[in-house]
C-alpha cells in the first residue's frame, strides 16, 4: 500500500513549486540579475571613462574592495549606519509593539481613528513625509521650534541632532506595519490565556513579555527582519532632510555613500562594491537573528 501511494506523494511534493514559479522566475529577473551585475561591476574599473567608451574596461579583481576598505571615511560611515539603523529598528518596535497593545485597550471609535491615522503616515511617500518634517523643524517657519521656544535653532545643522530627526521620521513611517502585523497577532491570542494571566496578578508588562512576546515570536522575528532591511538601506529620508548626507558628510550613511561614490564622483566600481558589502551585512545579520531565534526555541 506503501508503494501505491509514493508516486502520488511525489508528484504532491511539485505542486507548491509549481504554484510559486512564476513569482520565483519574477523575483529571479527583479533580483539574481541586477545582483549579478552589481557583483560584476564591483570587480572591474568602471568609471565614466569607461561608460562613455573613451577606455576599456579592465578587470581589477578585489582591488575595489581593497581601496573601499582602506579608507577611513568607509568604516564611519560603516558605523554610523549600523548604530543610526539599531537604532531606528529598535524605535520602531517599541512605537509599533507600544501602539498595538493599546489597540486592544481603546473603544472602536479611537481605534478605527488610530488605525486611519497610522495607515496615513505609512502611505505618505518617503520624500513627501521627509519634506513635512522638515518643515515641521524648520528653524524660521516651523512650529516645533515656536511651541518650544527654541527660535532659530536648526535640526539639521548638528550631527546628532540631524540623525535624531530623521530617526524620528523613519519610526513615524515605519511603525504602522510593526502595529498593525503585532495587533493582528495579539487578537489571535486566546482570551483565556490572557485572562489567567491578569487573575495571577501579572503586570501589563509582565503579560506582554512572559505571555504575548513568546507567542508572537514568529510575528516579532517577521516584522524586526523586515524593520532591519528598512532601515539599514535607508537613503531617501537622510538625503532630503540632510540635504545629501550633512554638512561635510557628517550624517552620511553607506546607501547616501554609494550614491555619492557611484554618480556623484562616477565611480561606478566602487559604488557597487558598497553595495555588495550592504548586501553580505544584511544577510550575515538576517541569518545570525534566525539562528539565535531557533536557538532559543529549542531552549524552551
Amino acid at each position: 500500500m506503501s508503494v501505491a501511494h509514493t508516486p502520488a506523494r511525489g508528484r504532491g511534493g511539485w505542486t507548491p513549486w509549481l504554484y510559486l514559479a512564476p513569482a520565483l522566475v519574477v523575483l529571479a529577473g527583479l533580483l539574481v540579475y541586477p545582483i549579478y551585475q552589481l557583483g560584476l561591476i564591483s570587480f572591474l574599473e568602471y568609471t565614466q571613462a569607461q561608460v562613455s567608451g573613451g577606455e576599456p574596461t579592465t578587470f581589477r579583481g578585489f582591488g575595489n574592495y581593497a581601496e573601499l576598505f582602506g579608507d577611513t571615511e568607509f568604516w564611519q560611515v560603516l558605523l554610523a549606519t549600523v548604530v543610526f539603523a539599531a537604532a531606528c529598528v529598535v524605535s520602531t518596535l517599541a512605537v509599533g509593539c507600544a501602539l498595538a497593545v493599546l489597540l486592544t485597550r481603546v473603544r472602536a471609535l479611537p481605534r478605527l481613528a488610530l488605525m486611519l491615522a497610522a495607515l496615513g503616515a505609512w502611505a505618505t511617500p518617503a520624500i513627501t513625509g521627509s519634506t513635512v518634517w522638515l518643515f515641521l523643524f524648520d528653524p524660521d517657519f516651523g512650529p516645533v521650534n515656536r511651541v518650544l521656544g527654541l527660535g532659530d535653532h536648526s535640526w539639521t545643522y548638528g550631527r546628532y541632532s540631524a540623525f535624531a530627526l530623521v530617526l524620528l521620521e523613519v519610526v513615524w513611517c515605519s511603525f504602522p506595519f510593526v502595529m498593525v502585523t503585532v495587533y493582528a497577532g495579539i487578537r489571535a491570542v486566546p482570551s483565556e490565556v490572557l485572562e489567567a494571566a491578569a487573575l495571577d496578578g501579572a503586570s501589563q508588562w509582565r503579560i506582554w513579555r512572559s505571555v504575548l512576546a513568546p507567542m508572537l515570536r514568529p510575528i516579532l522575528v517577521v516584522v524586526t527582519i523586515q524593520s532591519v532591511i528598512w532601515d539599514f538601506k535607508v537613503f531617501t529620508q537622510i538625503y532630503v532632510m540632510t540635504n545629501g548626507g550633512g554638512i561635510a558628510g557628517q550624517n552620511l550613511v553607506l546607501n547616501v555613500y554609494a550614491y555619492q561614490k557611484a554618480f556623484a564622483s562616477s565611480q561606478y566600481s566602487l559604488g557597487s562594491a558598497i553595495g555588495v558589502v550592504m548586501l553580505l551585512i544584511l544577510l550575515v545579520i538576517t541569518l545570525g537573528y534566525l539562528r539565535l531565534l531557533r536557538r532559543q526555541g529549542e531552549e524552551l
